[in-house]
């Protein structure tokens, strides 16, 4: 899609444009492989992983009972201990491919050596209720990421994509998975192109934003290439698709995407390096401790399940919160970005799609008539575009709507789709659409109006021209819309002491206006998409901890590159793909949420640790000065463990 784009790149900026968006293609490739790669994890996987956990608990549960009868009962620790030996093997496995594989200690291996001790000093009992806290926790966990999967596809289930197709003549609507090659598509006013293709029949003005950056809508007729995820303005088009099926570029997106919710990231995570960096000292403690304190202080020190409490309660919190993000529509595909969150110091925002809506609103209207006022201008463009739905049209209703403006019911209606629309109100012939539609249709522009055009289009407006018979009687100047909810947004960011910019590929003027007007601190204005990236990078550079949110195939690269990726749903597929949060309910309100929820996990993480610790070390210190006993620290490991798993539930409980 973007190596297409670099004829109109080599128009609007050189031979240099042309090679810039070809080398963005290729890296942008490269690098979806590679993050497809890491990220993709199947549901069934993570079904697998409950089932394995289940019967491994499901073994525990049955060693438990054993163990406590075989106090009253020895015969019954025979069958306890083959048990034990079944339980002991995944985590012998577990800290093999950390030793070995890795080249680190893990917790895996301080349980592969305690849990043993336990057995051959006679502690059945207090072992049998570590194994099972063990498979307890790996069995929440497995729970916890099932719900969380079922939660996302369940969001991205609802994305089905249907087209129309042409079939012998006939409009035949089918599901985006069965297009073909050569399949003829069409799409027309307010719809989204879905394939890349080539117009067979029919004009249209195709806003291009999401790919350029740029506002101002390409006029595409016959002959021309369209692109994916671009939008039809106006106008009606049938477009031959060159690929469809399981070979388009689109396609191939929806599949990652529907694989892409990432729980390996939590796992590597803080919570799984913090407790494999407590492996070591734990060891070191419970060595030391042998001669100091004896064997049973020993044991106490190296069961004290610090390590244990940690990955599962740590873990737990994680994904609770990734749940509660879920139902509160942000969808987290990497769980690292909770703990990256805390560190942003700089939000960067594109600007068209992000921080403007795809609907303009009306701005000046320009009387080129002495016999037309504004009024009369809004009043016949509203006749001919009140039965579209493309945003020019629904905005040139919007504000007929405001000024109370009665529509007659117009019997005598002859639509002409293209650049413009063409109806018949009583005996005038009224014509609304583009400049170039004028001249198509031989109504021509003064130098004025010429000028004016040109001015706008500088600025980011788009222009309706209002025809009435043969003269030209006004000009509707349309202007990007704020999203209502900006200013508060960036209000409550530089409330938490971060930084703002924009970042765009449209002119000057209107980005720096559009800055002004949000109180942005600053922007980065005519940005080519690789450019994005390195703009990106310099901030980096200069010591900033970088979140981007984006909407466009342009800013694919620029989202990769940042430390957080945001984007919103309804954006082009290979932004909400590349993306490590998508904002569901299509606006930047949520970017305020997403904030809040990381103030809550790191508080309820804290927490975690707190309950993590303080029982453990008590139990440490009291193996060492005070002659605790095993079923005593077993006790207080309890405590904790019971304390640290409400703790990481709270955000399930509250609901």
């Amino acid at each position: 899609c973007m190596r297409r784009q670099e004829p109109e790149f080599a128009r609007k900026h050189g031979e240099n444009g042309r090679h810039r968006v070809g080398n963005l293609a290729e890296k942008f490739c490269g690098a979806l492989v590679s993050r497809h790669s890491a990220l993709a994890i199947e549901e069934a996987d993570i079904i697998r992983i409950e089932e394995w956990s289940g019967r491994y608990f499901a073994a525990s549960s049955v060693a438990l009972p054993l163990a406590l009868l075989g106090i009253w009962a020895p015969v019954l620790n025979l069958p306890s201990i083959v048990i034990f030996s079944v339980l002991t093997l995944p985590i012998l496995q577990r800290s093999y491919k950390g030793l070995v594989r890795q080249k680190r200690l893990k917790m895996d291996s301080i349980n592969v050596i305690v849990l043993p001790l336990m057995i051959y000093s006679g502690y059945l009992a207090a072992a049998a209720a570590g194994y099972w806290s063990y498979y307890l926790g790996m069995l929440f966990l497995a729970r916890a990421k099932k719900r969380s999967a079922r939660e996302v596809n369940q969001i991205i289930n609802e994305m089905v994509q249907f087209v129309w197709i042409e079939n012998d003549g006939v409009e035949v609507e089918i599901a985006f998975r069965d297009l073909r090659i050569s399949d003829v598509v069409i799409v027309q006013g307010g719809g989204t192109i879905p394939v890349d293709g080539v117009i067979v029949k029919g004009v249209a003005s195709v806003d291009q934003r999401i790919l350029t950056g740029e506002a101002q809508p390409a006029e595409k007729e016959v002959g021309d290439s369209v692109f994916a995820f671009t939008t039809i303005l106006t106008g009606k088009i049938w477009i031959r698709a060159e690929k469809t099926g399981q070979q388009t570029v689109a396609r191939q997106i929806n599949q990652a995407l529907e694989h892409t919710y990432d729980f390996a990231a939590s796992v590597e995570s803080r919570v799984e390096t913090a407790a494999d960096c407590l492996a070591l000292p734990t060891l070191a403690l419970g060595a030391l401790a042998l001669p100091v304190a004896g064997y049973t202080a020993a044991l106490i020190v190296l069961d004290s399940a610090i390590i244990d409490n940690l990955y599962i309660t740590g873990n737990l919190s994680i994904l609770t919160h990734l749940s509660s993000a879920s139902r509160k529509m942000l969808l987290i595909k990497d769980g690292l970005v909770l703990e990256k969150l805390q560190y942003v110091d700089t939000v960067v925002f594109d600007k068209t799609g992000t921080l403007t809506e795809q609907q303009p609103h009306v701005g000046r209207i320009h009387s080129c008539h002495a016999g037309y006022k504004a009024s009369a201008i809004l009043y016949y463009a509203a006749i001919a575009e009140h039965k579209q739905s493309h945003p020019i049209a629904m905005a040139i209703m919007e504000e007929s709507e405001a000024l109370g403006l009665i529509l007659p019911s117009v019997d005598d209606t002859h639509y002409q789709v293209g650049y413009g629309i063409c109806v018949h109100v009583d005996d005038e012939v009224v014509r609304v659409g583009s400049g170039r539609y004028m001249e198509l249709e031989n109504i021509q522009l003064t130098d004025e109006m010429i000028a004016l055009q040109a001015a706008g289009h500088a600025r980011g407006y788009t222009f309706a021209f209002v025809a009435i018979g043969e003269t030209i009687a006004g000009i509707i100047e349309l202007h990007p819309t704020v999203r209502p909810e900006a200013e508060r947004i960036v209000s409550e960011l530089k409330q938490r002491g971060l930084t703002t910019y924009i970042i765009s590929g449209d002119h000057e003027a209107p980005t720096k206006a559009l800055a002004t007007e949000l109180g942005i601190d600053g922007f980065f204005a005519e940005t080519l998409p690789e450019d994005k990236a390195i703009r990106i990078s310099q901030l980096q550079e200069q010591g900033k901890t970088v979140c981007f949110i984006g909407d466009g195939i342009n800013d694919a690269i620029a989202l990769k590159k940042a430390d957080v990726a945001v984007s919103l749903r309804g954006a082009a597929s290979i932004a909400t793909d590349t993306a490590q949060v998508i904002l569901l309910e299509g606006n930047l309100r949520q970017v305020a949420s997403l904030f809040e929820l990381n103030d809550r996990l790191q508080k309820n993480f804290r927490n975690s640790v707190l309950w993590d610790v303080v029982p453990n070390a008590t139990s440490i210190v009291g193996a060492y000065f005070f002659h605790l006993s095993v079923y005593g620290a077993l006790a207080l490991y309890t405590v904790g463990l019971a304390g640290g798993v409400v703790n990481g539930m709270l955000p399930l409980l509250k609901k």
